[in-house]
């Protein structure tokens, strides 16, 4: 396994709680730049304070990864800055209606819109600053909820939203190997956050530890797979 504590700079997207501030906050320590971007930093007091305390190192912006508009505007204060790993880990539980017979279509589309068409359009508008690192990586964080290899029949918006980021990301890998660009897909666990709820088996930390693993351990012959908590490979 590779090991990559070589500081770097990490673009999050969801870093004002749960796993993506845990994320910021264990780069950040490792010596790592952190791009930490959050739909609303005014209320991200937790996040706020862990760029107070690494003033330049850990930079917060406010970006919605279902508005174009907010990408290009983080696009346009970031530059031509290179960043060496892109994690999408913004995401949403879906509607509270999503059912076969009983589905809020309105908000299994801004599931899909956040989701699915959020990490994919964060990947073409920072292509060019991946494309500037030595090491470029995307990391997707899904579930294996949208994997046909499991079965279930609640959350029908979301594992819909999963399968397609799953099946879209592995069609990026494939279209991107030949600008060395690892992508890969993972399955956190089931995770103490505000969507994993409080009886969730795993930490944030422990979760966010085990996902720098994999991302350390990641390069173009991993591209393309899906991997679990356990930074195993899963079946689709």
């Amino acid at each position: 396994m590779v090991k990559s504590a070589e500081p770097q700079t990490i673009l999050i997207t969801g870093a004002n709680r749960g796993l993506g501030l845990e994320l910021s906050r264990q780069f950040v320590a490792r010596g790592s730049d952190v791009l930490a971007c959050a739909r609303n930093p005014a209320a991200a007091k937790e996040l706020q304070k862990l760029a107070h305390d690494h003033p330049g190192r850990l930079v917060i912006h406010a970006l919605d990864v279902a508005e174009p508009a907010s990408v290009d505007r983080v696009r346009s204060a970031i530059g031509a800055r290179a960043i060496d790993v892109l994690i999408n880990n913004a995401g949403v539980i879906g509607p509270d209606r999503q059912g076969a017979l009983d589905m809020d279509f309105a908000g299994w589309a801004y599931t899909f819109a956040v989701n699915t068409l959020g990490p994919m359009r964060m990947l073409k508008a920072f292509i060019a600053n991946l494309r500037a690192s030595a090491r470029p990586r995307v990391l997707n964080l899904t579930s294996f909820m949208g994997c046909f290899s499991t079965d279930g029949a609640d959350h029908i918006a979301y594992r819909a939203s999963k399968a397609a980021l799953n099946r879209a990301m592995k069609a990026a890998a494939a279209e991107l190997a030949a600008d060395r660009i690892a992508i890969a897909m993972a399955h956190p666990g089931w995770v103490r956050t505000a969507m994993g709820g409080p009886g969730a088996t795993l930490s944030p930390r422990d979760s966010a530890t085990g996902l720098i693993a994999l991302i350390d351990a990641l390069d173009v012959e991993k591209s393309g797979r899906l991997f679990g908590p356990d930074g195993a490979e899963h079946p689709w």
